[in-house]
């Protein structure tokens, strides 16, 4: 991997591609969650949190991007490629970043509850698996985990005034 993917300045600027992502599944009602998918320092694919608008729970931000990347490209091997997503990866979409063969995943915060890049588990560095993916955590992390803890006191506010 060329060392301008290891520039901060470079990582923030997807990173901010990727909240724009977020911001897009939150006006839409979704759990804010965005990200983009680089190759050659260009951004190939962008996908956001779309569980509650498709009624489907692989409507990740990793699987749409994931998807769309693959079909850009017109390749399923994501060789060479990053993945810059708000909130580290679950389970699925960590196993999903793994099949794809990602080089590299750039996250905004941990995720305590699911996260599986490791938090929980870390799935994408596991040895005894194939392939491992390169990890840069807590880009823009102030900005990324703000915008989840803002969506969920809102959810949290309008339950209760139901």
């Amino acid at each position: 991997m060329q060392d301008f993917f290891n520039t901060t300045d470079t990582d923030q600027r997807f990173m901010q591609a990727a909240l724009i992502q977020a911001q897009i599944a939150e006006e839409n009602g979704d759990v804010p969650v965005g990200a983009v998918i680089v190759c050659e320092n260009k951004i190939i694919a962008k996908g956001y949190n779309q569980r509650q608008q498709l009624n489907d729970p692989t409507a990740h931000a990793e699987i749409i991007a994931l998807t769309a990347a693959a079909e850009s490209i017109g390749n399923w091997r994501l060789e060479g490629c990053s993945i810059y997503v708000t909130l580290e990866p679950c389970c699925m979409c960590a196993g999903a970043l793994l099949l794809g063969r990602v080089e590299r995943l750039i996250y905004g915060c941990d995720d305590p509850k699911a996260g599986a890049c490791g938090s929980l588990y870390n799935i994408v560095q596991d040895e005894r698996l194939n392939h491992r993916i390169e990890i840069t955590k807590g880009i823009l992390e102030t900005e990324c985990s703000g915008l989840l803890t803002d969506f969920f006191a809102r959810r949290r506010r309008e339950n209760d005034n139901q």
